[in-house]
């Protein structure tokens, strides 16, 4: 975590990215280091300059610590993931972006239909994945390894009949995604149950029939030619 933040080209962006994924809110971290809300939110923007290694530290520390006292269920998430098997058998692709994609401008891209709009939350990556071998071949903590470096993501998931069997999958385990994308649905197709599952978690849900190897290309080019705009 630290190293990303440290090696990031924004770090600013990625500290924001994992207080994001452990779920504790700026005034949250300004408390445990005694310092002003307006500190940390500065740090985000990129209005105040880069925070140093030591201060890096401290606010990881943070982030540890708080989700410690309130159980460890991130830490352990994370653990979990970092320790799993290898599930690439049931990725098709995944990316990393540095600066994040907005949900509107990715269901743009794939020329999505929105289920449920849910909370919106920047991306920073995408997984495609075999819903059919993750769900039939994967333990609740292999498949948590699916979402990379930030669960602020969208997972996308092939071979899908209803949409029903990937928000199973995501509602039991403690890593949620940004957004679930169903490819090869079209909105009426997704059965109910699947956009209440969205709706508890609280979790954009979206179809595309676009080409796979499209959508891929697209997501990727966006990153490289668009992410800077």
């Amino acid at each position: 975590m630290a190293g990303d933040i440290t090696l990031s080209e924004k770090p600013g962006e990625s500290l924001k990215k994992w207080r994001s994924n452990f779920e504790i809110s700026q005034t949250d971290i300004s408390n445990y280091l005694k310092v002003s809300p307006s500190v940390i939110s500065d740090y985000e923007s990129g209005r105040r300059k880069s925070p140093g290694t030591l201060i890096i530290k401290k606010i990881v520390e943070s982030l540890l610590e708080i989700d410690a006292e309130r159980g460890g269920k991130k830490i352990h998430a994370y653990g979990s993931l970092l320790n799993a098997e290898s599930s690439t058998k049931s990725i098709y692709s995944t990316y990393e972006y540095t600066l994040p994609i907005q949900l509107a401008k990715l269901v743009n891209l794939i020329e999505g239909e929105i289920v449920y709009k849910g909370v919106e939350k920047p991306l920073y990556g995408f997984s495609v994945v075999d819903s059919q071998r993750a769900i039939l071949e994967l333990s609740s903590h292999e498949f948590q390894k699916l979402y990379g470096w930030s669960t602020d993501r969208a997972m996308i998931f092939t071979k899908v009949s209803t949409g029903k069997s990937p928000m199973v999958a995501i509602r039991v385990t403690n890593l949620k995604p940004g957004a679930v994308v169903l490819h090869g649905l079209r909105k009426e197709d997704v059965e109910p149950v699947a956009i209440k599952m969205a709706e508890v978690d609280r979790i954009p849900l979206v179809t595309t029939t676009m080409d796979l190897d499209q959508i891929v290309q697209l997501l990727k080019k966006y990153s490289q030619y668009y992410a800077r705009e």
